[in-house]
């Protein structure tokens, strides 16, 4: 969940909107599509100081304002990306965070101009004792790895208006646990660095690139070499071939996967190009490296 306290809000323009003329207003072009839960369908969440929620998937364009608002506003970003604007700068949210926006203090957020959809939750928690300390520590954006779970908590309680009450306050239980697990410091680069890497390693199957991985640890990738070589001995691109060939090997000690469905799973479509690269790493094709572990 927590595991990783990085900021996933890259800075896009430099200014400073001290000076802005905020205002209050939202606006949602046809395409976008919105589902709500507010606590009179839900009576439940005022017990847990939920005022409003909404599961929202966003296109074209989109975008809410924020003066005083009453209630701390919290974004959790799934797929697509949002722009943030507030007092500090602009700045955009990337998949897998959390923003934390703290009651009566201006903002704005909206759909980034060059993305072509953003899929998040947004939350209104009412400014009361139980919230205060939790938005005090944590930070503006931060990576968070359980969106996916957040997501389906909320669809779930969307799909119990009218339902069991007793289950509806479970949801609530789990979504204010989800919220809460905050860490309050940020690890050092080489704990995110290894964080992310751990990721990849769990998602073999997706078209890892050097790039990717440095936006994942908040580097450029010329930051991510430089550690990524003191942790490991190998450039980025070398360690992520590693990865994948490592865990190859270990796929082939199983006689009942094939070669074609260890290929997949590695994220290599074309088995053959799979076995080119396996025999360049280890200098055996991958039925000669079964049979000689075979015999």
């Amino acid at each position: 969940m927590f595991k990783q306290g990085l900021n996933l809000c890259e800075s896009v323009i430099g200014q400073n909107e001290a000076d802005r003329e905020w205002q209050d207003g939202v606006f949602l072009s046809p395409a976008c599509y919105e589902r709500f839960l507010v606590d009179s369908d839900i009576p439940e969440m005022r017990e847990f100081g939920f005022h409003m929620a909404g599961m929202a998937e966003l296109k074209e364009e989109y975008w809410v304002e924020r003066t005083t608002p009453e209630t701390h506003t919290v974004l959790i970003t799934i797929e697509g990306q949002g722009q943030l604007v507030t007092d500090q700068g602009i700045e955009s949210i990337m998949p897998h965070s959390m923003t934390v926006l703290p009651a009566n203090k201006p903002f704005r957020f909206e759909l980034a101009p060059l993305a072509s959809t953003w899929k998040m939750i947004w939350i209104l928690c009412k400014d009361i004792d139980s919230w205060q300390g939790w938005h005090e520590r944590a930070k503006r954006v931060t990576s968070f790895e359980e969106a996916e779970r957040a997501w389906s908590t909320v669809q779930l309680l969307h799909a119990e208006i009218g339902g069991r009450k007793t289950f509806r306050r479970f949801l609530l239980s789990e979504l204010t646990r989800v919220l809460t697990r905050v860490e309050p410091s940020d690890y050092d680069t080489p704990t995110r660095v290894m964080a992310v890497y751990n990721v990849v390693e769990s998602q073999l199957h997706l078209d890892w690139r050097v790039s990717q991985v440095a936006r994942r640890c908040f580097l450029s990738e010329e930051q991510l070499n430089r550690v990524t070589l003191s942790l490991y001995g190998l450039n980025p691109r070398s360690y992520l071939v590693k990865l994948r060939m490592t865990r190859a090997a270990a796929l082939l000690d199983n006689t009942d996967w094939s070669i074609k469905m260890i290929s997949s799973r590695l994220g290599y479509q074309d088995p053959n190009n799979f076995s080119h690269r396996f025999k360049k790493y280890y200098g055996l094709s991958p039925k000669q490296y079964r049979a000689s572990n075979l015999g």
